[in-house]
Order: structure tokens, then C-alpha cells, then sequence
């Protein structure tokens, strides 16, 4: 189930998945409404003339592919691309329409509690838009907040109202969605900063090496996306308004600011490593000198002990009660100007 029919059941009177692979069909009623929950035979009888439909499906259910190669009349490259298993971002014009495929943060989970960073996924949305058809596409098991918002807003007659003004609509709630997770981003680096000098060396790694994974997760992707989001601001496509590019040269520059976001967080965690590198290199050089001083108190008494402890003839003091006194006097001695000697080197 999309995570906003989880909520959408207590708030609202939306509905998901009617049919196997189908998660919503709406027709637009170009007035920022819908006719909410069409089935399969209602989607095929439909014509262009009735308005703009919008078919949300799931990639990966067998009804989807056998809909989409069989009944969606579609060009056999666009039935290859739709139902692809892995793609990155690009669109592709194909006669008067547009393939379409992005990715999106999953941002929360179905129960509705946010994600913590290391559940971070980009989901891919593919998408076939016309002048009178909308169809997109994700896997089971995935959640879309951008989706579900616009299906609410249909609910409310505050939506789209064109396949160009949906398409602008998404490319902006897909965006969006970027924010609190590179603000949660940003938020664990400040963190690790700190702990870098008093945490645990070990746990701080992993944390560390965790986040930047994530941020060239994010960053292999979110370059392509503008690129693809820039070709579609220049499309000539005939159902594609003004307002509509102008609305999409919003979302690029936002994308753009998020991208610049992401390469700053990239290299403060870079500049964390050699910070981290550089306190782990201070910890072992001081332990290795606590462990040669040490080395150097025991010196003197090691000498002692194994001089005195030879069992050959000769040894001094064998015979005098008052030999082991003095040499436990000489050890002390001895050790303590060591350690005055190592204290006025700085070794202490």
C-alpha cells in the first residue's frame, strides 16, 4: 500500500490498489478535481475525449506488464523502458508524448514515522505523460510521498488540472521531499564533528563511512535527475504550457541548490576522515610514548634484578644484611630521576 493510503483511511476517502498491480486510476476533471478510483475496464473503455487520465501502477506485478505490453497501445520502446528493472534518470521524447523516469526519497515508511538516514532509498518512478494520458510506474513495496500529496490535493479539487501541469507537480513534490533528508544529513555531520574528538574512534568511522556512502548514493542520481528535468523545461511538446516550464526551471534550480547542499555535506565528511585520521594518529603516537617511558621506569630495576639474579660466584652482598636495603634504595633512586628525566623531555 502507497504511504498516504494509510493516513488517507482515517483523513480522507482515497483509496489504493482496487485491482492486482493497479494502485489508483483517476480521470481529471480540468477543474483541480478527479473522478476518483476507475477499474481496468473503465481504463481500457476510456477515450481522450472524456479528460485526462492518470494510471499509478506497479512495475513489478505481472497485471501491470501484461496491461502495459497488450492493452496500453504504447510504442514497444516505451513498454521496454516502463517496465524496466534498472534505470536512471533521463526522458525521452517519443512522437507527441514523454518517457519519463525519476527517482524519489522514500521519505517515510507506511506506519507514517520518519525514516532514520541509513533506511534512506531513491525509488524510480517511471512515467509515460501525453496531452490526455498520465501512466506511471514503481515497484510494490515502495512509498511516494509526492504521489500521494497529489492525489489529496485531487481530492480536494486543488490539483492539476492538465497532464503538463501534473507533470510540473511532480517533478516539484519529488524535490521537495530532498530537504529533511539532507537536513538530516547535515544535522549527522555537526554530530560527528563533535564526537570525533570525544566518541568512541570505531563507532565514528562507521557512522562516517555510512554517511558519505549515502551522499554519493544520492549524488549519482540527483545529477542525471536535473539533467533529465532540464530536458523537459525545454521539450517543445505541444501539451506542455509556459507556466508549466516555468514552473520545472523552479524545480531545476531548486535541484540544483540541493546538489550543491549534497557536495558540501560530501566534502565536510571528507574533511571529517582526515580530521579522524589525524586524532586516531595523535592517540597511537601518545600511547606509544606512555608505553617507552614505561619501558624506560623499568630499566634501571630490569638491570638490577638481572645482574643480582645471575646464579654465578662473585655476586656482591650475598653475606650483608643490609645489601637488599640498599638496592631497593638504589632502584627507587633511580627510577625517580628517570622519571624527572622523561618529565623534562615531555615524554610524560
Amino acid at each position: 500500500m502507497d504511504q498516504g493510503a494509510m493516513e488517507a483511511t482515517n483523513t480522507s476517502t482515497v483509496s489504493y490498489g482496487i485491482e492486482p498491480g493497479l494502485r489508483f486510476a483517476s480521470l481529471l476533471d480540468g477543474h483541480g478535481g478527479c473522478r476518483q478510483q476507475l477499474n481496468m475496464d473503465e481504463v481500457c473503455a476510456w477515450k481522450p475525449a472524456e479528460g485526462v487520465i492518470w494510471l499509478h501502477l506497479e512495475r513489478d506485478h505481472p497485471a501491470t506488464a501484461d496491461w502495459i505490453a497488450h492493452k496500453s497501445g504504447l510504442d514497444p520502446f516505451v513498454i521496454e523502458a516502463l517496465l524496466e528493472e534498472e534505470s536512471r534518470p533521463r526522458v525521452e521524447p517519443v512522437g507527441d508524448g514523454l518517457l519519463i523516469i525519476l527517482r524519489g526519497v522514500c521519505a517515510t515508511s507506511p506506519d507514517g514515522a520518519t525514516q532514520k538516514p541509513a533506511d534512506i532509498d531513491l525509488v524510480p518512478l517511471h512515467l509515460w505523460i501525453d496531452a490526455n494520458r498520465i501512466i506511471s510506474l514503481r515497484d510494490s513495496g515502495h512509498y511516494i510521498t509526492a504521489l500521494r500529496d497529489i492525489r489529496l490535493s485531487l481530492e480536494k479539487k486543488k490539483g492539476p488540472q492538465r497532464s503538463g501541469d501534473l507533470l510540473a507537480l511532480i517533478g516539484d513534490k519529488l524535490v521537495r521531499d530532498l530537504e529533511p533528508v539532507l537536513d538530516a544529513m547535515d544535522e549527522e555531520v555537526d554530530e560527528l564533528d563533535e564526537l570525533i574528538f570525544h566518541g568512541e574512534a570505531g563507532q565514528v568511522r562507521e557512522r562516517l563511512k555510512l554517511l558519505r556512502r549515502r551522499a554519493v548514493q544520492l549524488r549519482r542520481y540527483l545529477a542525471p535527475q536535473r539533467d533529465a528535468l532540464n530536458r523537459i523545461e525545454h521539450d517543445d511538446a505541444p501539451w506542455l504550457a509556459e507556466r508549466d516550464k516555468l514552473r520545472m526551471r523552479e524545480v531545476i534550480d531548486k535541484l540544483m541548490r540541493y546538489i550543491e547542499y549534497l557536495d558540501a555535506i560530501r566534502d565536510r565528511t571528507s574533511i571529517l576522515h582526515d580530521d579522524l585520521s589525524t586524532v586516531i594518529s595523535e592517540r597511537i603516537a601518545r600511547n606509544s610514548n606512555r608505553l617507552a617511558a614505561l619501558a624506560a621506569l623499568l630499566l634501571p630495576p630490569s638491570v638490577v634484578a638481572g645482574l643480582f639474579g645471575m646464579n654465578v660466584g662473585g655476586i656482591p652482598g650475598v653475606n650483608d644484611t643490609w645489601a637488599f636495603i640498599i638496592i631497593v634504595a638504589f632502584v627507587t633512586i633511580t627510577s625517580i630521576a628517570t622519571l624527572w628525566v622523561l618529565k623534562r623531555i615531555n615524554w610524560l
